[in-house]
């Protein structure tokens, strides 16, 4: 009989390879969101997902490998969907989905290393609504920043004259755009709803709604940026390489605040 151990290396190789596929595919010549397109969509979803679920069949994990993977999960599943209801977000797939194959082999180097024990005696279903929240938020700000990486380098080969590979891979400038706001929009939303939940969990824990420390401050941070940046494309219309490094820059406070907390806890201080 195979030990949990084993069985947890297999799964998180297996998640990996299953990256592979998609990742390959979204660089083609002549992408499309065919039958091909979301059978190896279907495989990246497949691996990570059996490996979260193997994972959330015991204790609820805390350790870097265990975040990374649930962002990429989270971001896949997302990216589905936006897919779904897009006419041009599956483009973004020639960035997105090389990301997070990077983000899947970081998972993969420090999937053994040591994980602290949840602290806090806040509800449980709190505590994992809070989660919850606060990864949607984190994957629709990591696909609105590749798309705001897109409007960076359409608007960059533009100004060039020069047209690579990649940038017809990618959607237009105004394809881009649209789809950042967007996904901004629903971003600030659910960070909203995570710094609130956050608030609750400190308050049931410890008779405090906010902690002044690195992931805290961090994270406030990123949704007054993200809220700045809205507000000025409201209203003096605020766009293009300018509103791409301000969405890059909450994507870097955010991760900061997220994986980047967990690697410092986690991998470096151990």
């Amino acid at each position: 009989m195979y030990s949990m151990s084993f069985i947890y290396t297999v799964l998180t190789v297996s998640a990996f390879l299953a990256l592979v596929p998609a990742t390959i595919l979204c660089l083609r010549e002549r992408p499309a969101p065919d039958t091909s397109f979301w059978a190896v969509i279907g495989v990246a979803l497949a691996g990570p997902l059996a490996l979260i679920a193997f994972q959330l069949s015991g204790p609820w994990h805390t350790g870097f490998s265990f975040t990374l993977w649930l962002i990429v999960t989270v971001g896949l599943v997302l990216f589905a969907l936006v897919c779904l209801v897009t006419a041009n977000g599956w483009r973004l797939s020639a960035l997105l989905l090389p990301y997070l194959l990077v983000l899947s082999f970081f998972a993969v180097i420090w999937a053994h290393a040591p994980e602290h024990p949840m602290a806090g005696g806040a509800p449980p279903l709190w505590i994992v609504l809070h989660i919850f929240l606060s990864v949607a938020a984190y994957g629709l700000l990591t696909i609105a920043s590749v798309a705001g990486l897109g409007v960076f380098l359409q608007e960059r080969a533009l100004k060039l004259k020069q047209r690579h590979h990649i940038n017809q891979l990618l959607p237009s400038v105004a394809d881009s755009e649209h789809l950042e706001f967007v996904l901004l929009v629903a971003t600030e939303l659910l960070l909203a709803l995570a710094i609130l939940s956050g608030m609750g969990t400190l308050y049931s824990e410890s008779h405090h709604v906010l902690a002044f420390d690195h992931k805290t401050v961090l994270t406030v941070v990123a949704f007054l940026l993200i809220g700045l940046l809205l507000i000025l494309r409201w209203r003096s219309g605020v766009r293009g390489r300018r509103a791409a490094r301000l969405v890059l820059l909450a994507y870097l406070l955010l991760t900061l605040a997220y994986p980047g907390v967990k690697f410092v806890t986690d991998v470096l201080v151990g």
